[in-house]
């Protein structure tokens, strides 16, 4: 398992009774989490008073109950090493936040092999889909990437990865923003012939693009991670696969890019599961999963 515990913005106080408690900054936020079978510690001094809940909707969604005064957002930073990184923070009618703290680990192992490449006189250009909120998109530009494409369907999950740029004074480096499904660019860039020296996927489990395309994960991501092998350069540095599927195990993401990638371009692939450990109980919450694949150099300790 790959753990997220270099945060001290965020924390995750404890989990259980499908709810976690989780300290954003100064607000303490209450959310669902099904992996939380375990009940819910009776004792306050471990579940204390939330600023807010969030309550499901018996129609779908929910909304957030609010116990304190909260500020509609605000920042949590993440020390990536030589570059700081700033995250807006805006409670949704969807239970999330704008960040997975999780995916820190990716952040870490991203910056690590590009700032590597970097030293070495290379200029890698990396490929974010379903970029979200931009967490990996900063952490590749704060490492020197030479141009990072994020491409995400949403156009307001565009517009707070650009705050998130903004916010991380990370305005000078070469990001372009792509308001598109996912499916659509990667053909379109094989038709332009281009390549990129990293590619990162973290695909949702159902989802559709900006003119109503269905996507469902169990059916797309093969052909979809096939066609972005094509898009890899000769001298490729990393190829992450993420997943909140219960059903699509870690394994399975490996067994996918061990069958796509490392045909063509060798290497390695290694697949965990991602954990944040509770400061007040003694259990690491997983958090979904992750398949890597790297060019066969060191990976380092991420």
């Amino acid at each position: 398992m790959y753990i997220a515990n270099r945060f001290t913005d965020y924390e995750l106080l404890c989990a259980g009774g499908g709810e976690k408690l989780e300290r954003w900054n100064d607000i303490i936020l209450q959310r669902p989490d099904p992996q939380a079978i375990w009940p819910k510690p009776a004792n306050s001094d471990v579940w204390t008073e939330p600023h807010a809940i969030y309550i499901r909707s018996e129609s779908g969604g929910g909304h957030w109950k609010k116990r304190r005064p909260i500020p509609s957002t605000w920042r949590v930073g993440y020390p990536l090493s030589n570059h700081p990184l700033e995250f807006i923070i805006e409670p949704t009618g969807f239970k999330h936040t704008g960040l997975f703290p999780e995916q820190s680990v990716n952040w870490d192992y991203c910056a690590d092999r590009i700032r590597s490449a970097v030293i070495a006189g290379r200029k890698p250009r990396i490929l974010n889909l379903f970029a979200y909120t931009g967490g990996a998109t900063l952490a590749c530009a704060a490492a020197g990437a030479a141009e990072v494409v994020h491409v995400d369907a949403s156009k307001g999950m565009i517009t707070r990865a650009k705050e998130n740029i903004h916010a991380s004074s990370l305005d000078q480096a070469y990001v372009r923003f792509i308001a598109e499904d996912c499916n659509r660019f990667v053909e379109r860039e094989l038709r332009r012939n281009r390549t990129y020296d990293g590619i990162i996927m973290d695909p949702p489990a159902y989802g559709r693009g900006p003119s109503g395309e269905l996507w469902r994960l169990e059916d797309a991501l093969y052909e979809l991670v096939e066609k972005c092998v094509a898009l890899l350069s000769d001298q490729a540095l990393f190829f992450i696969l993420n997943s909140y599927t219960t059903g699509l195990s870690s394994a399975v993401m490996q067994d996918i890019l061990r069958l796509t990638v490392k045909p063509k371009h060798g290497g390695k692939v290694v697949s965990a599961d991602l954990g944040i450990p509770a400061s007040k109980m003694d259990i690491i919450l997983p958090c979904g999963s992750v398949a890597r694949w790297s060019n066969g150099e060191s990976i380092g300790k991420h």
